[in-house]
């Protein structure tokens, strides 16, 4: 199957500057990126094809032969292909690519560049936490356990046995790379007797096989940001993945998510709670007790409260991080009418409502002559 016009590829005219390139390769990228469509092979397909084309693109030498010759051109090497080109030649598509990842997961990733550490660094990983509204209102530190990958404390992450070192890799001359000429380029790969690392290790770890990382569950205390909203993120340096070899680790990025709390909804800095009084208290007025994060306060029900009103007590909602106020309770009556009513309960009420006449009834009263006059207009 014949590949597809690069420049058709990315969206742009023969013509575009390297900006415009960069800006349509970013746009694309971000939307048909792996992490945002997992299990997509559709998707994954589209960003492999995105990656080649900006590969070429991106480079004015391969981008002149590839406007003069075509894909035929570049011999089969183009990016993604066999024989393809390491992002270490692509000093643009690697910079590009950095920003890529910065803005999915809010931080610079491990493997960034195409220098030896950067390309042995851990990856950044996310940790999705939930955490209570209580916890989020007080700024609470708690302890969270994380499955994950940490650097070998018997050979401090360097995967050599103790008392041993790594060497220079012979092939690569401790480089981390091999170069190859191929057409009208040299091309250069990470070296295969040390996968990039620049040395190679004649006795490994027994604990971690020369890995220099192992699989263990990790303690770690995380303090909720006061007033912290849905979503908010929290990095941690250092705490991704372990680099191979005594490379960097990446970051570790807790994504706070809010549980679903059995009294209070949450709206911005404001909370909001449904508080139900009888009929007796709407229509006699009474003072209630409510609930709040704090504590217990009390409300004055007016007299002839009417359902669904709503009360506001200033300062008791959640910390605002913008404005650095904090939000108010919002308190919803809602009146509950009576059921499974005694005989004597319901006499009561049938001699209320033949006493009662419109002036106690003002809404309702308002609403069916409102009806009447629209009906006389028919």
């Amino acid at each position: 199957m014949s590949k597809r016009d690069y420049y058709e590829v990315l969206g742009v005219h023969k013509n575009a500057q390297d900006a415009e390139i960069k800006k349509a390769y970013r746009k694309m990228a971000k939307e048909h990126h792996p992490d945002r469509n997992a299990g997509n092979a559709e998707a994954e397909a589209k960003f492999k094809e995105i990656n080649e084309a900006y590969e070429v693109l991106s480079d004015s030498q391969k981008r002149a032969v590839y406007d003069q010759y075509g894909h035929a051109g570049l011999n089969g090497a183009g990016a993604g292909g066999p024989g393809g080109f390491s992002t270490g030649d692509f000093g643009g598509f690697a910079d590009a690519f950095g920003d890529i990842f910065g803005d999915i997961f809010g931080g610079g990733g491990g493997g960034r560049g195409g220098q030896r550490q950067s390309h042995n660094a851990g990856s950044d990983l996310r940790y999705d936490l939930e955490v209570a509204l209580e916890e989020i209102a007080e700024g609470k530190t708690i302890e969270i356990e994380i499955p994950a990958i940490v650097a070998c404390d018997v050979c401090d992450g360097s995967g050599a046995k103790p008392g041993t070192s790594p060497i220079t890799c012979t092939t690569c001359h401790g480089r981390g790379q091999v170069r190859m000429q191929q057409g009208f380029f040299t091309v250069s790969r990470p070296c295969p007797q040390c996968e990039g690392t620049g040395t190679i290790i004649p006795e490994p770890c027994s604990t971690c096989h020369g890995q220099g990382r192992l699989r263990r569950p990790k303690k770690l205390k995380i303090t909720v940001p006061k007033g912290a909203d849905e979503g908010t993120r929290i990095r941690l340096s250092g705490h991704g993945e372990p680099g191979l070899h005594g490379a960097p680790s990446g970051d570790l990025y807790i994504v706070l998510h809010l549980k679903e709390h059995p009294i209070f909804d949450r709206e911005g800095p404001h909370l909001l709670c449904e508080v139900p009084i009888s009929f007796t208290e709407a229509a006699l007025g009474a003072e209630a007790e409510i609930p709040t994060l704090g504590g217990r306060a009390k409300i004055k029900i007016p007299a002839g409260t009417q359902n669904g009103r709503m009360f506001r007590l200033r300062g008791k909602g959640i910390f605002d991080r913008r404005s650095g106020a904090t939000g108010d309770l919002l308190v919803r009556v809602k009146i509950e009418v009576p059921v499974n009513l005694s005989e004597q309960q319901k006499d009561l009420l049938r001699q209320f409502a033949a006493v009662s006449g419109q002036e106690h009834h003002p809404q309702s009263s308002g609403f069916w002559d409102s009806v009447k006059n629209w009906f006389d207009k028919i």
